[in-house]
C-alpha cells in the first residue's frame, strides 16, 4: 500500500493548460500502474488515465489527444499535462496506484471557467 499526494490543480479558462503531479509519500519499489481519476460535483469517479512502469499508456476517450499522463519511476511520481481545457474538465483529480496498491488522498481541484 502506498500514499500519494497530488498537486498543481487551480483555476483556468477554457483552452488553458496544467500540470498535476502526484508522487508517493515514502521510497518503494517501482510501481506497477499509476493513474488519474477525477470525480465532478454529483458525478462518479473515472479513470482519466493511466501508465505502467514500462509505459504504456491509457487514457478516457474524453481527454484522448488533450492530455497527456507521463512518469518518473525514479521518483515513484506521475504527472498529468492538461492541455486545451473544457469546463467539463472541471473535477476533483486524484491520483492512485496498483501494485502496491494505493490509497485516495485528498486529490487536487481543477476548475475550467472563464
Amino acid at each position: 500500500q502506498v500514499q500519494l499526494v497530488e498537486s498543481g490543480g487551480g483555476l483556468v479558462q477554457p483552452g488553458g493548460s496544467l500540470r498535476l503531479s502526484c508522487a508517493a509519500t515514502r521510497n518503494i519499489v517501482r510501481i506497477y500502474l499509476m493513474g488519474w481519476y477525477r470525480q465532478a460535483p454529483g458525478k462518479q469517479r473515472e479513470l482519466v488515465a493511466s501508465i505502467t512502469s514500462g509505459g504504456d499508456t491509457t487514457y478516457a476517450d474524453s481527454v484522448k489527444g488533450r492530455f497527456t499522463i507521463s512518469r518518473d519511476n525514479a521518483k515513484n511520481a506521475v504527472y498529468l499535462q492538461m492541455n486545451s481545457l473544457k469546463p467539463e474538465d472541471t473535477a476533483v483529480y486524484y491520483c492512485n496506484a496498483d501494485r502496491p496498491w494505493g490509497t485516495w488522498g485528498q486529490g487536487t481541484q481543477v476548475t475550467v471557467s472563464s
